[in-house]
């Protein structure tokens, strides 16, 4: 191993990635490509990503698909690019496989929003209840699960309890509450957010439908409900997406993450999409952790196989069982990838 690469090595917990310099005239589609195949190696891309980076990709999709492919995938190496918790499930399903996420430090303010110890305090108190969570959480949390859920499949998993049982539902507070109301279930709701989802300003919104009245208005569940009472469809990445596809109408206002709109574009280039404008002042609905993930940092962690996502065998074990019930359920449910 060079000595750039142990130098960069030792940097990894301070910059959560590989700090080495490429030549700026180095072409990285290419050579991404090369190294998929000199290594067996599958790019799994969420919606979020910058376009670059799903243009290389070898599956775009929400989580519910990124799982999915990652249990059936038969490649050597996995190559994540999204957020930790993602690369973690993928390491549960296919424990086997290299795992290798671009940048360490691409989390979830979601995710951090429910430490595991605090959560199992707090699900000590309903020691009766099913508890389900939505796969924006950490390994740990899962092993404290009985259920996976994703915003594609969150409410055939809920209608697939008895309804003689308790729910507590974590960590998104938001998309639980949309449960409740979806499916009349009484459930506990963790107390956590998605921070992207939650800077949507409901005036900027009004006023921007009120210019576009042609347009159709999409959401994500993980936003608030005084923002989902405005919307003409509420839906996964993957909904949404397909909405936009099926729907008659040219103009769509889109309360999600930006990194969404390349697909739309891409899928419906003679429609007009429109990111929802947030409360800030930067005008920006990104998730700066989906965006930590760079073309550079794709490259070489290909190249090096670095920072790879280690988890140990009883939390493998453990907290695959709540991914492995969702994939059940919603096979039988129907959902493919």
């Amino acid at each position: 191993m060079t000595e750039v690469l142990e130098n960069a090595k030792l940097d990894l917990d301070k910059n959560g990635y590989l700090d080495i310099d490429i030549d700026p005239t180095l072409d990285l589609v290419p050579e991404i490509n090369k190294l998929k195949k000199e290594k067996n190696a599958i790019i799994l891309a969420h919606y979020y990503q910058e376009s670059e980076i799903q243009d290389v990709a070898d599956y775009i999709g929400d989580s519910l698909g990124l799982s999915q492919k990652a249990e059936s995938t038969d490649a050597d190496i996995i190559v994540f690019a999204g957020v930790h918790f993602m690369a973690e499930t993928a390491k549960m399903l296919n424990p086997t496989k290299k795992v290798v996420l671009p940048d360490l430090k691409a989390g979830c303010s979601l995710a951090d929003s429910c430490p595991a110890p605090l959560f199992k305090k707090f699900k000590e108190k309903y020691p009766d209840h099913v508890v389900v969570s939505y796969i924006n959480c950490t390994a740990e949390l899962k092993t404290l699960t009985d259920i996976c859920c994703t915003s594609s499949n969150a409410e055939a998993i809920i209608n697939s309890i008895p309804k003689d049982k308790g729910i507590i539902f974590a960590p998104d507070k938001n998309l639980g509450a949309y449960l409740v109301k979806k499916t009349g279930r009484d459930m506990v709701l963790w107390n956590g957010a998605c921070m992207v989802h939650e800077i949507f300003s409901h005036e900027k919104i009004t006023k921007l439908i009120h210019r576009f009245p042609e347009a159709k208005f999409i959401a994500h569940p993980e936003c608030e409900a005084h923002i989902l009472e405005l919307a003409d469809f509420i839906g996964s990445t993957t909904q949404l997406l397909k909405y936009t596809q099926n729907n008659a109408a040219t103009a769509f206002i889109v309360a999600t993450e930006s990194g969404i709109l390349h697909q739309m574009e891409l899928a419906s280039p003679d429609k007009m999409f429109i990111p929802a404008p947030p409360n800030n002042t930067c005008a920006c609905n990104d998730c700066p952790h989906m965006k930590r993930n760079t073309m550079e940092k794709l490259y070489l962690s290909m190249k090096y196989e670095l920072p790879e996502i280690i988890l140990e065998d009883w939390v493998i074990e453990k907290g695959r069982k709540c991914i492995d019930a969702m994939l059940d359920i919603s096979e039988k449910a129907g959902f493919k990838a």
